[in-house]
């Protein structure tokens, strides 16, 4: 009976030193818990640029839109993955209204990128106090949305380039309109 105990205890004592293992630093647990729940608002916020654009008719950039509120809500669900993994737990809090009134396509593509210049701070920071911790584990997680986020300002970047070239086109903007009604957001190619 006293080596069943022992083998118990120790089972007992190697749980809880692999749990300690997994934890992460609670500043940088509560940064995630942010950026998960920042990923959500982002999300909110397509949306509401979509319902803006639906609401003018252009069903197209409003597909965009909401493959993009698609691509962010993955993002918020790794995140979420991720600290439960490291055997914490997710947090969520409220989440803000967006912005809903726009005066432009134009103007919601320029909140987009201001939207993701933000995200990729947020995640510069957090990759901060990953270093400064010295958790690898979380650097390798983090290295992934720096990469994601140097596509995401690009993309918005070049529909403004493109938005800005066509100006009152009706024509080029309705091709172009077309051309984003056929996005799709894939989680498996993400």
């Amino acid at each position: 009976s006293t080596r069943k105990e022992s083998s118990a205890a120790s089972d007992v004592y190697k749980r809880q030193t692999w749990r300690l293992l997994l934890m992460l630093n609670k500043e940088l647990l509560d940064a995630l818990n942010e950026q998960m729940n920042h990923e959500y608002f982002a999300a909110h916020a397509y949306m509401a640029m979509a319902a803006y654009c639906d609401s003018k008719s252009y069903e197209g950039f409003a597909n965009f839109y909401i493959q993009q509120a698609k691509e962010e809500r993955f993002h918020g669900k790794k995140i979420y993955d991720y600290i439960n993994d490291r055997g914490e737990q997710a947090i969520f809090n409220s989440i803000p209204a967006p912005k809903s009134e726009f005066t432009s396509i134009l103007e919601t593509f320029e909140d987009g990128l201001a939207q993701e210049q933000d995200v990729t701070r947020r995640f510069y920071n957090l990759s901060d106090l990953a270093n400064k911790d010295k958790d690898y584990a979380t650097i390798s997680f983090l290295n992934w949305f720096l990469d994601e986020q140097v596509e995401e300002e690009s993309m918005f970047d070049t529909h403004i380039d493109y938005l800005n070239r066509i100006g009152d086109d009706s024509n080029t903007l309705y091709l172009y309109e077309k051309e984003l009604a056929a996005r799709s957001f894939n989680e498996d190619e993400a």
